[in-house]
């Protein structure tokens, strides 16, 4: 039973103002995935705030991509061979600087909305304030929590996707602070995401005096793409799109190669595996062509074997702050879907309510910060 949900509400309720300029301040800031510069200085700046909470922190350098983030913070009270907890945000998000011009942070009746509002910038204000309220309230955490915020998930977390296992691991459970799905349900279950290239070689000819002679590439990428598209098996969730082609040389000219590429989604390995097979074993159909297959899957789907448990027992534990907590899959990726392919109990989609994720419409559901907040804090007290 937890100590004293009502305290932990009442807790969130008073800094619900505080919460929100706080996330006024990291939503003016602006940190798309391509800007190196700002993702550094905000990384730095939230690597103080964590340090000033407690925790030991590590800025760990990237080359290419933004730095990352790692805070340990201890329990004292806890045995010294427990695993810790790991909290998993991010910082990026997919918004280029100046979109405050023209989606400014502002508060329309139970809406805040801003670049990056619901992904996940609010995320991290809920994760430093959950923080705090252990220290504020003297609350004993059962484990220690690891924090790992990384700088490249909109991309496809290239650069931390070994840290991300790497702590995952070495920790008890993982909580993503993902928002979740409409209507407040975690997410229990994602779609693994692949990403593959196909390029087609062909002959080129003079298209008017000798289109005998060529063998197009064009011609050939066009059978392949309905072949690809009949991969598609909605009952099971599985779905494959030819999302961008490119080919040829001159509207006069017999294409000597064209090239695609294709998204690929899939609620289970098995299903990943079965797709990724079927799509290397493409042949020619005119087979004076050569086909050339590239890539696979960067994120494996998160399935309910690795959230199962946790999201019972988070659905008792959200009970006692008063929350029927539900559950949900959807077909986007996350860094959730690394640390439940490993095997380690995995919940997401613990961020805030709200909307329009990546839209104009982006917005957070201003009452829900709250409940959100003591959410999580009741989850890293008592999991």
């Amino acid at each position: 039973m937890l100590a004293n949900p009502k305290q932990i509400r009442s807790y969130f309720t008073d800094c619900q103002e505080a919460m929100i300029g706080r996330i006024h301040d990291l939503v003016v800031l602006e940190t798309p995935t391509s800007d190196k510069q700002r993702l550094d200085a905000f990384a730095d700046g939230l690597a103080g705030v964590f340090t000033k909470l407690g925790a030991a922190v590590d800025v760990v350098p990237v080359a290419e991509r933004g730095n990352h983030v790692l805070a340990r913070y201890p329990a004292p009270n806890a045995a010294s061979n427990v695993k810790p907890a790991l909290v998993l945000c991010h910082l990026d998000t997919v918004w280029p600087v100046g979109s405050l011009e023209t989606h400014p942070f502002r508060i329309e009746g139970n809406k805040a909305y801003g670049p990056g509002i619901l992904d996940m910038q609010t995320s991290l204000v809920l994760v430093e304030f959950a923080l705090r309220a252990v220290r504020d309230l003297q609350l004993n955490l059962p484990r220690p929590v690891t924090v790992l915020l990384n700088s490249d998930e909109e991309v496809g977390s290239q650069t931390s996707e070994a840290l991300i296992e790497r702590e995952a691991l070495h920790s008890a459970y993982v909580l993503v602070m993902e928002p979740p799905i409409r209507g407040g349900l975690l997410k229990t279950r994602r779609k693994g995401v692949g990403r593959f290239s196909l390029r087609v070689t062909g002959h080129p000819a003079h298209s008017g005096a000798a289109p005998q002679e060529g063998e197009s590439a064009i011609e050939e990428l066009a059978h392949q793409i309905i072949k690809l598209h009949g991969l598609n098996d909605l009952d099971a969730g599985t779905t494959v799109n030819v999302g961008m082609i490119e080919g040829g040389s001159a509207v006069n000219v017999v294409a000597a190669s064209a090239y695609a590429q294709i998204d690929s989604r899939a609620w289970t390995k098995e299903e990943a595996d079965k797709l990724e097979a079927a799509i290397y074993g493409l042949k020619p159909v005119n087979s004076k062509t050569e086909l050339h297959i590239d890539g696979g899957w960067n994120r494996p789907p998160l399935e309910r074997s690795a959230t199962g448990a946790i999201f019972e027992r988070a659905k008792q534990i959200g009970a006692q702050i008063g929350m029927d907590l539900q559950e949900g899959g959807t077909g986007g990726g996350s860094d959730g879907n690394f640390t439940g392919a490993l095997g380690v109990p995995t919940l997401d989609g613990l961020g805030m309510p709200g909307d329009g994720a990546h839209a104009d419409h982006e917005h957070i559901l201003v009452d829900q910060i709250p409940v959100r907040a003591a959410l999580l804090t009741s989850l890293l007290l008592e999991l």
